[in-house]
């Protein structure tokens, strides 16, 4: 039975405000408030609401036979919490109908799968935890910055746990192959890959109000038949597309929710159903390997990262911010960590492309890549004196390392201490209860002030070690 793995990527930058050499140093403030807030209320109210209300209608009319698949970044997450909560409501509605699953991405839906295991890794950890608090669930499926993938990112999610990944069904990787099958990572093949069929995935996205179009306008049961006419062993057909494709690539005017409403009745009648990334990984076996020996995404015609490090001035901004990791991974300060993340942003390097502008690339205020990066470097000099205070240059990436592992393996230890006072609590309220004594509440209490100690001690002890450790250094001189 041929089935649909119907996917929405919900991603919005945070956008930069315009900041000049001369404010570094002077103003740490990078954002433009105004312009987060138009941005992300503007595409709620086009875009977000009116296609999730819609999603929640069709999980009424056709109950579990439709499934569809979320992500969304950290960045974006912060956003909707602040301007559009509405958003946030409507997905976890969604999420209560069992017809939902959401997936694991980097949290600044940035590009450190390309450069730092750790980095990539710590995101990808902090936005599972936050969709765990939102939604409700772990994500068991990973689904990278603009579908970038290669061999080396395949094994790096088998090693976090994660039992697939998305990916871009790129012409010059696949050459003969389809996208309708399941493949494996060639370098794990417990990872399995689910390719994007992105003529099917374009049809609706980019072309479906485009009255130029020699299929204008597309039905949704001559849509289904598409899908029905496929060869009859290739089973598996992945659309992948941005939610803001809904309402904002193709207006609400163009009818593409009700395209979206009547799509599941149609396949229906001819056979063909629904699932999750989660569900069609479990019960289909990959048919083969496939090899991705450099990075392929999703973006523009040649499906690689070229639109983000294809110039010298991409490069120079990516290499400056990333030399930088080590000290932001041992740094305990909220206002840097954040920054990290938004500064991270793929968006900011793709502002700097010098490639012909492609299909809904915006630059904002810059009036040219050259402008974009100007702006860019300013705020990453800032934010580096920043670090570089904390952490200052003499402390070597040895020191830097052994703090990180510091504030890890402290972090693991508190944890695991309160894991083991819960089951001691437990323990003790079993046995009050078979003796008939109320358990005290004081020691609970204590308990709870002692960790909290232990935590501070820690961050204390992680902030202030480099600075002996150079204090040290400067003694021998």
């Amino acid at each position: 039975m041929k089935t649909i793995c119907l996917y929405f990527e919900i991603h919005q930058p945070v956008h930069l405000k315009r900041y000049r050499f001369f404010d570094i140093g002077a103003d740490h403030y990078y954002y433009d408030d105004y312009e987060n807030e138009r941005a992300i209320t503007d595409t709620a109210e086009r875009s977000y609401i009116p296609a999730l209300k819609a999603m929640l209608e069709m999980t009424e009319m056709y109950g579990k036979y439709f499934k569809v698949a979320f992500s969304l970044s950290g960045v974006a997450i912060e956003l909707l919490e602040d301007y559009a909560p509405e958003v946030i409501e409507l997905l976890q509605e969604l999420s209560k109908t069992g017809c939902v699953e959401f997936l694991a991405e980097p949290y600044s839906h940035g590009l450190s799968s390309l450069v730092s295991e750790e980095v990539f890794t710590d995101e990808v950890n902090r936005q599972c935890k936050k969709v765990k608090e939102l939604f409700g669930q772990t994500p068991k499926v990973l689904r990278n910055s603009s579908l970038i993938y290669s061999d080396e990112i395949g094994a790096l999610a088998g090693r976090m746990g994660f039992k697939g990944m998305l990916a871009e069904g790129a012409k010059h990787v696949l050459g003969w192959k389809s996208p309708h099958f399941v493949y494996s990572c060639a370098h794990d093949p417990k990872v399995s890959l689910l390719l994007r069929d992105y003529k099917l995935s374009d049809d609706i996205s980019l072309r479906f109000s485009d009255s130029s179009w020699s299929e204008f306008p597309l039905m949704s049961d001559r849509y289904a038949d598409w899908i029905c006419q496929l060869p009859q062993e290739e089973q598996v057909i992945n659309l992948f597309m941005e939610l803001c494709a809904i309402g904002i690539f193709q207006p609400l005017s163009s009818n593409i929710l009700e395209f979206l409403k009547a799509l599941p009745a149609a396949c229906r009648e001819r056979g063909i159903e629904f699932a999750t990334p989660s569900e069609i990984i479990g019960r289909t076996k990959a048919v083969a390997p496939m090899d991705m020996p450099d990075p392929v995404s999703w973006n523009d015609e040649e499906r690689d990262t070229s639109c983000w490090l294809g110039n010298g001035m991409q490069r120079e901004a990516f290499n400056k911010l990333y030399q930088e990791a080590g000290r932001i991974m041992a740094c305990q300060d909220r206002r840097i960590k954040q920054d990290w993340d938004r500064i991270q942003a793929s968006n900011n390097f793709r502002y700097m492309t010098t490639k012909p502008m492609s299909v809904n690339m915006i630059r904002g205020f810059y009036d040219s890549p050259y402008d974009a990066f100007t702006n860019y470097m300013n705020i990453l000099g800032d934010f580096i004196k920043r670090v570089q205070d904390l952490f200052p240059i003499e402390v070597e990436n040895d020191e830097l390392n052994a703090l990180y592992t510091t504030i890890h393996n402290q972090g693991e230890e508190i944890a695991s201490r309160e894991h083991e006072i819960s089951q001691l609590r437990s323990r003790l309220a079993k046995l009050e209860k078979q003796l008939g004594v109320e358990a005290p509440k004081a020691p609970a209490k204590r308990a709870c002030k002692k960790t909290a100690k232990a935590e501070d001690s820690a961050a204390e002890t992680c902030a202030e070690a480099p600075k002996k450790r150079t204090t040290r250094k400067a003694a021998k001189k």
